[in-house]
């Protein structure tokens, strides 16, 4: 008798007997379910390594996985499937990283993320940095290459993984055995919200994913919350000084503590500003709310309320920060800028951050919200009467900003930023998502847009990574389906990331993406032509947009003044997939509070010699007949 076999049957039958005997027999995925049912939290049961890890993951209630497969951990994302464990396909490992970041931010879950060892690891660093260093919980599950006596030199992607992870990583678990493998996720994922929120990554070698074991493990045992309890009373002890005026300075440790917050403002008679990591811990609508910032570089409602009386010179501005889950960092400051009161409460859940920036006179180790609610129980030691005079700087402070945006001149050939930010906030309903990316209007979108519910204002603060917005909204979307989000971003940001539009596309996110095209790095142009009187390496090729949103699959508007900004918006926001909104864009004499008081910062700190370099390098180029080429 002839059999009909050939290769492909021989192999394929091959591999279904390898299979078999490989597979532990008691993962049926209804017993596995079972086991989830009665025994919630745990990971119980004869598994290989990468069942080990979907189920700890299943069990850590992660809703989405972000990535790209490859031969690592293609035994991973086999099981991921098999166990119904979430995951989006990515087109680059940098957007794996933003969008677990962008998914922690909206959620205030830990994102995930899971990569190939060498240029996955690589590609991902910049993501996990700006995770890193703007305090957002992320978990990287990361292949490593074999590992064990068998293991082979010279194998493909053999960079140090652990070590290329530890500068942008709170912690890196290397596994080294299969049975390590749940405790090692449930140790990164704890590490990854405690304290000071940060990424955290898991390394396993591609060959225990397919090793086999009896695995028991229960949650990990919940860490301690810092609250330093004498330093609370010293904290207390001052703020009860009913003479000295109060303002807060709110950073990203208060983002689930508003009502906390909002209270102390009111027992306090404080004012409220935020770092930019801060926005919408309180709405900018609370009568006691004044933005971000409060110095030069910052919202000009916060600087009139934190700043003297001008009509009563002798009477003291704010004489106490209370400065509450945020570190002074340099963006969010003005290059250091926000000005040092008498006295100041620094509170953070990282003892490492306190007195670091600014010098405080109090440091207080604690939790955002056990702090808050101390300071409530204390209510009557700390309340002051009610200041009608403070609330009406404040609300006339609001009113003028009002009219300023509403009074945006048209540009000449284009449309301003500030006018595109004002038509997005009236355009985009209360709870809707916004990020921003690495612009000029950064800047502006910070101090101008009014954020009026927590998790729904975003921004890479410091790391500052050109790109950001476009993947980390998509990640968000799968925090928050349902809600509407939209990204504000440049046209040389939109360069390093805009394949993600394909994934938009592809999984049918509806994302509104803004792109403020004036075909150049305008941040750098601005910071650039100040210095050296010309501009280097700064413009950027013209894209026909309207042919890569065919391309890609998503729908395309195109806004080229202020007349169609209304209409441009209103059609994105009512199609129901994802739209690429091209606006051209003008800044034309646009100031920039941040870039002013920065430059005046920077320039105060050069050496006379520094400083006569470069006045005279200006004035050379500047009387110079031949104008200067700019490129």
């Amino acid at each position: 008798m002839d059999w009909p076999i050939d290769r492909r049957t021989l192999f394929t039958g091959a591999a279904l007997v390898a299979g078999a005997a490989l597979a532990p027999k008691s993962t049926a995925a209804p017993l596995d379910r079972l086991r989830r049912r009665q025994n919630p939290g745990w990971v119980i049961g004869r598994y290989t390594g990468a069942q080990a890890v979907a189920e700890t993951l299943l069990a850590e209630d992660v809703r989405c996985v972000f990535g790209i497969p490859g031969a690592q951990e293609n035994e991973l994302w086999d099981e991921l499937k098999s166990r119904d464990v979430h995951y989006q396909l990515v087109t680059h490992e940098y957007s794996a990283a933003c969008m677990a970041d962008g998914y922690a931010r909206a959620s205030g879950r830990p994102g995930v993320l899971c990569v190939v060892p060498g240029p996955g690891v690589t590609n991902a660093l910049t993501g996990l940095g700006e995770a890193l260093l703007d305090s957002i919980p992320v978990v990287a599950i990361v292949g490593d290459v074999g590992n064990g006596a068998h293991a082979r030199p010279f194998q493909v992607h053999c960079l140090n993984q652990t070590e290329l992870l530890k500068p942008v990583c709170k912690g890196v678990f290397p596994v080294c055995d299969v049975k390590q493998i749940p405790d090692a996720i449930r140790k990164a994922f704890q590490l990854a919200v405690c304290g000071e929120p940060g990424p955290t990554a898991v390394v396993i070698p591609y060959n225990l994913l397919i090793e086999v074991s009896e695995f028991k493990n229960g949650p990990l045992p919940p860490q301690a919350i810092p609250c330093d309890d004498a330093a609370c009373a010293r904290a207390i002890a001052l703020l009860g000084d009913k003479r000295k005026r109060v303002g807060i300075y709110a950073g990203l440790g208060c983002m689930d503590s508003g009502a906390s917050l909002a209270a102390v403002a009111e027992l306090l008679q404080a004012p409220i500003a935020t770092s930019v990591s801060g926005k919408g811990a309180v709405s900018e609508c609370h009568p006691l709310a004044v933005g971000w910032g409060y110095g030069a570089h910052a919202s000009t409602v916060a600087e009139t309320a934190f700043e003297r009386e001008k009509l009563h010179p002798l009477k003291s501005g704010v004489d106490v920060l209370l400065a509450v889950g945020v570190k002074f960092s340099e963006v969010s400051t003005g290059y250091y800028g926000n000005p040092r009161p008498k006295h100041v409460i620094h509170v953070d859940a990282n003892a490492a951050n306190l007195g670091k920036s600014m010098p405080a006179d109090i440091c207080v180790h604690a939790d955002a919200e056990l702090f808050l609610a101390k300071l409530l129980e204390c209510g009557d030691a700390i309340r002051r009467p009610k200041d009608d005079k403070l609330a009406a700087r404040i609300q006339q402070a609001k009113a003028e900003q009002q009219a300023e945006l509403k009074a945006v001149p048209a540009a000449k050939c284009g449309v301003d930023p500030l006018a595109l930010i004002a038509a997005l906030r009236r355009h985009l309903c209360d709870d809707a998502l916004l990020f921003t990316d690495v612009s000029l209007s950064e800047h502006l979108a910070a101090e101008y847009y009014r954020t009026l519910h927590p998790r729904t204002y975003f921004n890479p603060v410091d790391n500052q990574s050109m790109g950001w917005s476009i993947p980390a909204a998509l990640g968000a979307m799968h925090a928050v389906p349902g809600r509407t989000v939209a990204t504000l971003t440049g046209d040389g940001c939109f360069l390093m990331s805009a394949m993600e539009l394909s994934t938009a596309a592809r999984e049918g996110l509806p994302l509104k993406v803004f792109v403020l095209d004036d075909c150049a790095y305008h941040y750098m142009q601005v910071l650039q032509q100040a210095a050296y009187r010309r501009t280097t390496a700064t413009h950027l090729a013209r894209i026909d947009y309207r042919a890569f949103a065919q391309a890609v699959g998503v729908a395309y508007q195109d806004i080229q003044t202020h007349d169609h900004l209304d209409g441009g918006l209103r059609a994105a926001f009512c199609h129901d997939g994802p739209v690429l909104v091209r606006v051209q864009t003008d800044y034309g004499n646009r100031k920039i509070r941040w870039i002013e008081a920065v430059r005046d910062r920077y320039t105060a700190e050069l050496s006379a010699v520094q400083k006569a370099r470069f006045a005279a390098r200006i004035g050379a180029r500047t009387l110079n007949l031949k104008p200067e080429k700019n490129d």
